[in-house]
């Protein structure tokens, strides 16, 4: 495969050894991609081999066997496995965002989860569609949680809940840590693209659930949670930015270098229809649309390693972004997104219409990286009202994501 100087600059030392893997990876996923389209479901065999090589635990604390690794190496290695599959590289840093929420959880839950499986699997859904009970030692929790990735293949999920006082009263916003044994999966994930992720529907019917797994959404956000027995530095990391960076993002900049091999390797010995171009290399028309193509996806990387490098930096001494830092790594990753979508147009259209040939996987490339960008925490035109807000000075909120 083509080595692109996007590719090049993705590469973080620390990180090599996790991208060797997933690099070995890519093949297996990229064969059983059309499987998993048509089954809705990751094979198992992809499935397998991402567990064989670690790559449900990158973000699991060092002390149950996990990689604890840098949101930075999360993306970069997540980016690799996009271009073998979409749908896996989703699973993957889903899974992953969501263990790394664990890891904010008293000790105890962790232990729960970790402790007697470091390779589990964890889906999450924090959107509080759920009624819930204060009773003694804990609630109990009754809803239905929509666009569960990887539930299919998950032993636990992590669901919100609004936080009920003894009399009722709702008081806070909460995610609460289900095993696979207190719900069921409600196949409901019938969608145009991203559609081996498995995005179900978790229902849950007034489960009990212990007050050490429930977190504070909002604390969660402020920084606010349990210590942790190793202090590592990952927990610290920013929130709605790594839960940004990693699942939603990532796949994005994997699609986007894959698009841009295919339409490369084909144009040495694709035709231009009704011109005198036996090859679309010889053609300048051609060349300036891989060179726009190829700029986009290079200004995404570098958006999305900036915000990475801010929020492990920050993480790493002990710090919180403030909020108009929060806010401009929230630009660079929704921004990246957004190139990533408009260089997979150009590509296509330089390529032609049999880009959309069922036997091209360019076609799947296009529909994945088309419904993940539309991911509702992505909404570029709300998160860039929000930094010329903070940039002007203007203390008006619109979101409580910052």
């Amino acid at each position: 495969m083509t080595v692109t100087p996007t590719r090049q600059g993705s590469v973080s030392p620390e990180s090599s050894d996790l991208l060797r893997t997933a690099r070995e990876l890519v093949p297996t996923l990229a064969r059983n991609s059309e499987q998993g389209e048509r089954d809705r479901r990751l094979p198992e065999e992809s499935v397998k081999a991402l567990v064989d090589g670690g790559m449900f635990k990158l973000a699991v604390p060092k002390r149950y066997g996990g990689h604890e690794a840098s949101l930075r190496t999360l993306i970069d290695v997540s980016a690799t496995l996009a271009e073998g599959d979409g749908s896996s590289s989703w699973v993957v840093s889903v899974c992953n965002s969501v263990a790394w929420v664990v890891s904010l959880f008293p000790e105890r839950a962790q232990d729960e989860v970790f402790g007697a499986d470091p390779e589990a699997k964890v889906s999450g859904v924090l959107t509080p569609s759920a009624t819930a009970e204060r009773v003694e030692g804990g609630f109990r929790v009754s809803g239905r949680w929509h666009y569960a990735s990887g539930a299919w293949h998950a032993e636990w999920a992590l669901i919100g809940f609004p936080v009920p006082d003894s009399t009722g009263r709702i008081v806070d916003q909460g995610m609460a840590l289900l095993p696979a044994t207190d719900y069921t999966v409600e196949e409901s994930w019938f969608v145009a693209g991203m559609r081996a992720t498995g995005s179900n529907c978790v229902v849950a019917t007034d489960v009990f659930v212990p007050e050490h797994r429930v977190l504070s959404v909002p604390k969660a956000m402020a920084g606010e949670y349990p210590p942790q027995r190793t202090g590592g530095a990952l927990p610290r990391s920013a929130f709605v930015q790594f839960l940004t960076g990693a699942p939603l993002v990532a796949p994005q900049l994997g699609l986007g270098r894959a698009a841009l091999d295919l339409v490369t390797a084909k144009a040495a010995d694709k035709a231009i229809t009704f011109t005198f171009f036996e090859k679309q290399r010889d053609s300048a028309a051609f060349q300036l649309r891989v060179a726009e193509a190829a700029q986009k996806i290079d200004t995404a990387h570098l958006h999305v390693h900036r915000a990475a490098a801010d929020i492990d930096a920050a993480a790493a001494r002990g710090e919180s972004l403030d909020a108009l830092g929060r806010l401009r790594a929230r630009s660079d990753l929704s921004g990246a997104v957004g190139h990533i979508t408009e260089a997979i147009g150009i590509l296509l259209t330089a390529h032609g219409a049999g880009s959309f040939a069922d036997a091209s996987p360019l076609q799947r490339i296009w529909r994945d990286s088309g419904v993940g960008a539309r991911h509702a925490i992505l909404q570029p035109e709300m998160i860039k009202e929000m930094y010329g807000k903070a940039l002007l000075g203007v203390e008006e909120q619109i979101s409580p994501l910052v």
